[in-house]
């Protein structure tokens, strides 16, 4: 009982630990690579790994596949860890793209809706023994800006969260264009 209770210690480290660095890097400003992402694949991968439900339109972002990954990840894990079981995603392709993931959990009030985005914050309530370390909403809006965009949290109609991401869409021959230059 004490080895896993002493592996989960060391994976919270290393999460932090993963979550500080890419934070740090995100915040000395530099760019990375973009290409075309199949922002439609990668949600739709993601959403399998913790069996949420997905509705998806085709849409292609211009971005790092890798941040935007990290991004979608953070919000799945944390409708996960708060949102009360059942997770649904929508994708639109709307002009700017909107992906909103949603769920069930108890929601967040309103006073705190902007403030679960800075580093470390935590709502009421919430304890260390749920999991996370304040981090992860915080990576999520500095990856979507850092895309041309941005996260906001909103109250869900019949209770629960939704955390609504907007992305510049890219248009189809932009992208296929880029990806016969490469």
């Amino acid at each position: 009982e004490r080895r896993a209770e002493l592996a989960r210690d060391i994976a919270e480290l290393d999460e932090l630990i993963d979550e500080i660095l890419m934070a740090s890097r995100l915040e000395s400003g530099g760019t990375p690579p973009r290409e075309p992402v199949d922002l439609t694949g990668l949600v739709a991968e993601e959403c399998a790994r913790v069996n949420a439900l997905l509705q998806a339109e085709p849409a292609t972002v211009q971005g790092n596949a890798r941040l935007l990954q990290r991004m979608v990840r953070n919000l799945l894990e944390n409708a996960q860890r708060h949102g009360g079981g059942s997770i649904e995603v929508e994708l639109r392709a709307t002009d700017p793209i909107e992906l909103d993931v949603m769920d069930r959990g108890p929601g967040i009030a309103a006073a705190e809706r902007e403030r679960v985005f800075e580093p470390f914050y935590r709502v009421k309530g919430a304890s260390e023994a749920s999991g996370g370390v304040g981090l992860g909403l915080s990576l999520v809006r500095q990856i979507a800006r850092q895309h041309g965009g941005d996260v906001r949290c909103l109250a869900r109609d019949g209770g629960g969260s939704c955390f609504r991401v907007t992305l510049p869409r890219v248009s189809q021959e932009a992208a296929t264009a880029s990806s016969l230059n490469t």
